[in-house]
């Protein structure tokens, strides 16, 4: 059985919010290669997204998804969506004590009311013609929570119960809406870690290794295609089992 017979997205037009680099990037290439035509959205890193947009065959797309009508444009811009997949994210940490109203209001804002804008721009065309998925994509520290994470915990805590509520009001319309949650991944966020904070990862992770964007991204192909088809309202965590 080849690749694409197998979670095939083949004819599936689907859009992916923060593409340009790390887990997103990962994700676009992987819808792509199941043989969705791909939209990829990005705020910065246009040099990076226009060159993926062309290997895959996409379409690379300039926009700020933590404003409303520059996700409605967005989405109008992708077209008829099968898929969306939220992943656009920031982090702004910092002690709470200490966290600005600007910090605070951009990590919700980015993280967790993009999806908000993107899935209300989107579902009214999915339920119309009662077919579409949704994967928003969360963190482990939406779980957990982290030292000094107060605000990226909350919108990532957030994406979950919004996701779920989600599921609920569209499954009647037979669109999903499910939420991947990855562990520590290697992205450049990780790769500036000090080398202790780096160790400490491994030991709080069953499988002793930190995640590569590509587990996320088979994760997020799986609940995009119709082997996941009674799926929705899941929380699927890529974590190694930091979760358990």
């Amino acid at each position: 059985m080849t690749s694409l017979a197998f979670c095939s997205l083949e004819g599936k037009n689907a859009l992916v919010t923060g593409a340009s680099r790390g887990i997103g990037r990962a994700i676009a290439a992987e819808l792509a290669h199941a043989g969705a035509s791909v939209v990829l959205s990005y705020r910065t890193g246009a040099e990076e997204a226009e060159a993926l947009a062309a290997e895959i065959g996409g379409r690379a797309v300039q926009a700020d998804v933590s404003h409303s009508g520059s996700a409605r444009a967005l989405v109008e811009d992708a077209g008829d969506l099968d898929v969306l997949v939220n992943n656009a994210g920031v982090t702004r940490d910092g002690l709470l004590v200490r966290m600005s109203d600007e910090d605070w209001e951009t990590v919700i804002d980015t993280n967790l009311a993009s999806c908000f804008y993107t899935c209300r721009a989107a579902v009214r065309g999915m339920m119309k013609r009662r077919s579409g998925t949704i994967v928003n994509i969360s963190s482990i520290v939406g779980i957990h929570g982290n030292w000094g994470q107060t605000n990226y915990a909350a919108s990532k805590a957030g994406i979950i119960g919004f996701t779920k509520a989600l599921a609920r009001e569209l499954g009647g319309r037979n669109v999903r809406a499910n939420v991947v949650v990855p562990g520590y991944v290697k992205t450049q966020l990780t790769d500036v870690l000090p080398d202790e904070a780096k160790s400490a990862m491994l030991e709080s992770t069953p499988l002793g290794r930190l995640g590569d964007p590509e587990d996320v991204a088979g994760a997020v192909r799986f609940l995009c295609s119709e082997e996941a088809s009674f799926v929705t309202g899941a929380v699927l965590l890529v974590d190694g089992g930091l979760g358990m």
